[in-house]
């Protein structure tokens, strides 16, 4: 299949191997440019499949770091199947500290099933909705809150498939060791990679794993555990890689994100001041925050209130605010008895 990108990845031989994906976009500089993306394979034997990756949106560094370090400590005598590691996956944006790519504006994980004769993003979607998920039984892109919103650490799947599968999910994500998780519904046709790994026959997990286009020792702790705890439930491995890792202090509590009604935004203007963090439990009509207006300091600042009870999900970090901006986020809970029988 033409998927407009180049690899010389051996799916098939044992083996450490580093790599690079090779994506051919002329620019001013260089009429033969490349845009050359890293990607590692670690195969030993039959077993499990798993894709790890990061960098979907580029300025999201948890992932990033975990997944080159646990490159690093691999080798291929301490697994029991198959890793491919895409730790920078849209590299462009990665390397100019932003969400979306600089050489097309691209965001990846809102261009699948992608376009095999587009721009930059649009290539790497492509190749990994048709060649690179649909070798892997399971699929993990790790995501954060970026630069601009700070985020309740958390994990992620749809709700789609067949009940088994999505039983199966279900139990990956919740034994990932994260205090929250979301079923999220955005349909079987969503740009996005999970439904992507969906459409490719893969289990896909996702979550947010800090946020404020940095990360702590508390984030970074989040995001080490989950993914050993994820390859050893897989049983690619037979103990910690990156560990030793605190013990999980409670069951994971189920959310959901279901309508943008459960979210503020601005309508226009303004400096965003809030009242809570994330995490808070809250209610409708709980204050959310305060809006002020610098151009018309005379006036009173304008009360938001959160529009459903639940857990603050996400929160801008960026005072300065245009209508449009996404301000605040409430998930809801969810009880198991809302979800597919399985």
């Amino acid at each position: 299949m033409h998927t407009g990108l180049f690899h010389e990845i051996d799916f098939e031989k044992d083996q450490k191997w580093s790599g690079h994906l090779g994506i051919p976009f002329s620019i001013d500089r260089s009429p033969y440019f490349q845009v050359k993306i890293p990607i590692f394979r670690i195969k030993n034997g039959a077993g499990p499949k798993l894709l790890l990756m990061a960098g979907n949106h580029g300025d999201e560094y948890e992932g990033e770091i975990t997944l080159t370090r646990l490159y690093r400590r691999l080798d291929a005598k301490d697994i029991k199947g198959e890793i491919t590691v895409l730790p920078f996956a849209n590299l462009p944006a990665v390397m100019a500290a932003r969400r979306r790519s600089p050489l097309d504006e691209g965001n990846l994980n809102r261009a699948f099933p992608g376009d095999a004769a587009g721009t930059p993003t649009f290539r790497l979607a492509h190749f990994l909705e048709h060649e690179l998920f649909p070798r892997h039984d399971v699929v993990f892109d790790i995501h954060s809150g970026g630069t601009s919103m700070a985020h309740v650490p958390c994990a992620l799947i749809e709700r789609q498939g067949p009940p088994e599968m999505f039983g199966h999910a279900l139990r990956l994500m919740e034994g990932l060791g994260m205090p929250f998780a979301f079923v999220a519904e955005n349909g079987a046709t969503a740009p996005t990679s999970m439904a992507a790994a969906a459409r490719a026959g893969a289990i896909g997990l996702s979550g947010e794993f800090g946020g404020g286009g940095t990360v702590t020792p508390q984030t970074m702790a989040f995001t080490a555990r989950a993914v050993d705890r994820l390859l050893l439930a897989l049983g690619l491995v037979q103990a910690p890689v990156l560990g030793p890792h605190a013990p999980v202090e409670r069951v994971t509590e189920l959310l959901a994100l279901q309508s943008h009604a459960q979210a503020v935004f601005a309508t226009r203007r303004g400096w965003f001041e809030p009242a809570v963090t994330v995490g808070a439990r809250v209610k409708a009509g709980d204050i959310a925050g305060w809006y002020h207006d610098f151009e018309r300091p005379e006036l009173a600042e304008e009360v938001l209130r959160f529009p459903a009870d639940g857990i603050v999900i996400s929160q801008r970090l960026h005072t300065d605010s245009q209508s449009g901006d996404c301000l605040v986020q409430v998930g809801r809970a969810l009880s198991r008895e809302e979800l597919p029988a399985r």
